[in-house]
């Protein structure tokens, strides 16, 4: 046996040495000027197929990642054929660029405020507020239908930002759907899908800022000056891949009709018997946190803290972006704050000016303390227990914490090798004008599902993507849908994405194995994003509108679910139970 697994490794060693020979060898002929996405071209895709390929091949996603930084890292450091000397200053690197992501403030603040969150959830379930919230829904949500239209209502309530909406959604409903088995895929399903896609759409989130100001700096680009927030209002009806997902979701819901993975999935959940452990998350969660035996079970020990961090997190939008403005040099800003602080236009202007992961850390301090405030007042916990309770919730966060550090350095090193924009190089040059619009749309998924970011694919796209649609068809009409296949791509990638931070998070709410996860979303949103792609973008680019696509994309999704799907039957298996 010994001897097979060195073998093995030997084997395993001999290959990746020669890979990063002829790697150097291909690099070292390369010319060494110019931007690195012309010096390597087609080499610039390797560190993020590596990492989703061996994502799916290996289910290890922190060695997954880990590996593609070292490939890109490796790739930027070689300067001649002495591998040792490029493997070590591609270690050291590696170093360099996850400090650099640490130290950055905004990723500072997402990690601080989901490990924040995690204390919450924690205390929230040994007060037995989460069991007492579950109770209180699975009344409601007695079937596998109700259970998944409660779920997707709930992540339409917290439209505001994605990372609060994975945290908070998946947590509530995970005992619900456990007890009503519905596969844990399914949930994160749910829970991905009303992220994102929600707050992208929404004229109140985290994501309306850059998307604005890009659409408005893409404009200047063809000498106009529009209101980025006009045109963001006309694009939402173009938006077809986020709202189908969403009509997707109901219909599934309600047909109960499954394929892919996905079906797997959903009957192996059907036929789990009893008290039967359900396949989790591999690391520890919330899962084995139980509430303080004797206690009184009170709905309002998980309602009170979760209003105060989703409360407190728009408060704290609106300060933050209030604070900003008035410090700032906009005196048409300052003077709209000044006078009208809470009309629409000012909370607007607010919530696009705040530092969001400052605010939603804010909140979750907030929502700790309120929390913590509560286990003491009931004397369910001692104030020493509360937080340790508190830090333990946390503990459970860190893997995830560690997973985005790598997802955004591995971001960091696609950007330096040039990835993204050697895809827009590649593919912008096929422009029949009706074709565009879904070309975008493409282009965009492409980009953000290899990089796994939907603000850097918009950032990298917009500016190029409204010029050549007005150099193609110098129509308004057209140029909006462009502008919406650029924001509707980019979420459509970082939803399939598995080094997507949102997809990651998604998991970690749900307690659902991270590949397995996006093995099962990947087919839904593929077969969503083919029908906004055949009924939405390409009609749209004949100037069909969206109040006619919509429709007949829908029945469409319907038809197609019901030929390739097959309905995961839930009374059946309680039928068979109870026999």
């Amino acid at each position: 046996m010994n001897i097979n697994n060195n073998m093995k490794i030997g084997i395993i060693t001999a290959v990746c040495v020669i890979g990063l020979f002829v790697l150097s060898l291909l690099i070292t002929q390369m010319p060494a000027d110019g931007n690195n996405s012309a010096r390597f071209g087609v080499l610039t895709l390797l560190p993020p197929l590596v990492a989703i390929a061996l994502a799916f091949i290996t289910k290890e996603t922190i060695l997954s990642l880990f590996i593609g930084i070292f490939i890109g890292e490796f790739m930027l450091c070689v300067t001649d054929l002495n591998i040792v000397n490029s493997i070590i200053n591609a270690f050291l690197a590696i170093a360099h660029q996850i400090i650099a992501c640490m130290s950055d403030p905004w990723n500072a603040g997402i990690i601080l405020q989901c490990l924040l969150i995690g204390g919450v959830i924690q205390l929230i379930t040994k007060m037995g507020g989460a069991k007492a919230l579950a109770d209180a829904l699975a009344k409601r949500a007695d079937t596998p239908r109700k259970a998944q239209l409660i779920t997707w209502f709930l992540g339409l309530c917290v439209f505001f930002d994605d990372y609060a909406n994975s945290l908070i959604v998946g947590p509530i409903m995970r005992p619900v759907m456990d007890k009503l088995k519905v596969s844990r895929e399914k949930l994160a399903f749910v829970v991905d899908a009303t992220a994102a896609p929600v707050a992208g759409i929404a004229i109140i989130s985290t994501w309306i800022g850059l998307e604005i100001s890009l659409i408005a700096a893409g404009f200047k680009t063809i000498g106009m000056d529009v209101s980025g927030f006009g045109i963001f209002l006309q694009t939402i009806p173009y938006r077809y891949y986020n709202i189908l997902i969403l009509i997707f979701i109901v219909i599934s819901a309600l047909t109960l009709y499954e394929f892919g993975p996905m079906k797997k999935a959903e009957q192996e959940a059907r036929a789990r018997k009893g008290l039967e452990p359900v396949k989790a998350f591999e690391a520890p969660g919330f899962d084995e946190v139980q509430p303080v035996e004797g206690i009184k079970l009170n709905v309002w020990n998980a309602i009170i803290p979760i209003l105060t961090l989703i409360v407190g997190a728009l408060i704290a939008f609106y300060w933050n972006g209030y604070s900003a403005i008035l410090s700032g040099n906009d005196q048409a800003l300052i003077t709209l704050m000044k006078t009208s602080p809470l009309s629409f236009d000012g909370i607007f202007e607010a919530l696009s000016a705040s530092d969001t992961s400052v605010s939603l850390f804010q909140a979750a301090l907030l929502a700790s303390i309120v929390a913590m405030v509560m286990a003491v007042a009931q004397r369910i916990m001692t104030i020493e227990q509360a937080i340790s309770e508190w830090i333990g919730g946390m503990k459970t966060i860190v893997i995830t914490g560690v997973i985005l550090l790598l997802a955004w350095s591995l971001g960091g090193v696609i950007g330096e090798v040039g990835t993204a924009d050697y895809l827009v190089s590649v593919l912008k040059d096929t422009i029949p004008y009706w074709i565009l619009p879904s070309l975008i749309f493409i282009l965009g998924g492409l980009i953000s599902f290899a990089t796994g970011t939907a603000y850097g694919t918009m950032s990298i796209l917009m500016p190029l993507a409204i010029p050549l649609a007005w150099a193609v068809s110098p129509d308004m009409g057209f140029v909006i849908t462009c502008t919406s296949g650029v924001l509707t791509g980019a979420i459509f990638g970082d939803h399939c994405s598995p080094i997507s931070d949102t997809t990651i998070l998604s998991s970690m709410g749900t307690s659902c194995n991270h590949i397995d996860h996006v093995q099962t979303q990947i087919y839904y949103a593929g077969f969503v994003a083919i029908i906004a792609i055949i009924f939405g973008y390409i009609p749209a680019g004949f100037g069909i509108p969206w109040y006619i696509s919509i429709p007949v994309a829908t029945i469409m999704m319907f038809v197609g679910l019901k030929i390739i799907g097959e309905k995961v039957d839930f009374e059946k298996n309680v039928e068979e139970e109870t026999a």
